[in-house]
């Protein structure tokens, strides 16, 4: 028996090729390098202010670069070069194949109106796809994080990433690599829902406005989408963020200060108000525009 698409003459969307799924992955790191080299000296700025008090992002960088030099900037990169890569290729991978479910989803229940997705299948798919870039993001994030916030010169705790992660394993096992999960959960799941939500919507309105395809638009164009949709992605996930910095660089046994999410939202509501859930905004929104805009054009 012939399926309901089929009986209406409305193709199914084509499955997701080999070819086009390594090109997804190819592209993806390519992005995640260009995210690393581009923005690390702002997310290095971001995590310092989310996990420390009483600095200005101007104050903050000008003592990093007196008392550290320029190369603290790039503190803790080799983990992100290597792993943000890995992750931007799961993104990409996984977004365009939660985007084939749904549309295929699309075109059986609705096969007159095609497989378009709405917005909100758009943030469905890319808040799926950070699921799954959680299991990858969230150690290498981790690592990432109490790199950058160690003390300076010989008072440092990790001579290197790998040393890192075995000191954390050491202390707290391999469910220590995983702190803060359920927060990095939410954020990946919400922020990255919201960026390739963003970016579609935002690339639907040019291409209508100009009557043209996608592939006709030039690379500028794609990359200020791209940019555009960087920008809400921080502005609307980033007190999750903040939560996230701060379990990940909080200490182990009896010098832990947060024993779970809710506690770390409460003490930072105490201690910083709506405002502290906010810490480092400036230096995530500096980096979004020209990370996101780099990833999207790749």
């Amino acid at each position: 028996m012939s399926n309901l698409a089929e009986s209406d003459n409305v193709p199914l969307p084509p499955a997701v090729s080999g070819q086009e799924t390594a090109k997804d992955l190819v592209a993806g790191a390519a992005g995640g390098v260009a995210q690393v080299l581009i923005g690390q000296p702002f997310d290095l700025a971001k995590v310092r202010l989310q996990t420390q008090t009483g600095s200005s992002a101007i104050s903050l960088v000008s003592q990093i670069w007196r008392k550290e030099g320029p190369l603290a900037f790039y503190k803790g990169t080799l983990v992100p070069l290597v792993g943000v890569g890995a992750c931007v290729s799961i993104q990409f991978g996984a977004f365009h194949s939660f985007r084939q479910l749904l549309e295929a989803h699309n075109a059986r229940q609705n096969p007159k109106n095609g497989p378009g997705l709405s917005l909100a299948q758009f943030y469905l798919a890319g808040g799926s796809a950070g699921i799954v870039n959680s299991v990858v993001s969230g150690p290498v994030e981790h690592i990432r994080i109490r790199l950058q916030t160690q003390p300076h010169g010989s008072a440092r705790y990790y001579t290197g990433p790998w040393d890192c992660a075995r000191k954390i394993i050491r202390q707290a096992g391999i469910a220590g690599l995983y702190r803060g999960q359920v927060v990095t959960l939410f954020r990946e799941f919400h922020g990255y829902g919201v960026w390739f939500a963003a970016y579609e919507g935002l690339l639907g309105i040019v291409t209508e406005r100009q009557q043209k395809r996608r592939e006709e638009l030039p690379n500028w164009q794609i990359a200020v989408c791209g940019g555009l949709a960087g920008e809400m992605l921080w502005l609307l996930s980033h007190p999750l963020d903040v939560i996230k910095s701060k379990m990940q660089s909080d200490g182990f046994g009896d010098r832990q200060a947060y024993r779970s999410m809710s506690h770390a939202f409460h003490q930072t509501w105490l201690t910083g108000g709506l405002r502290g859930l906010f810490n480092g905004l400036g230096p995530a929104l500096l980096r979004a525009m020209p990370v996101s805009a780099g990833t999207f054009a790749t």
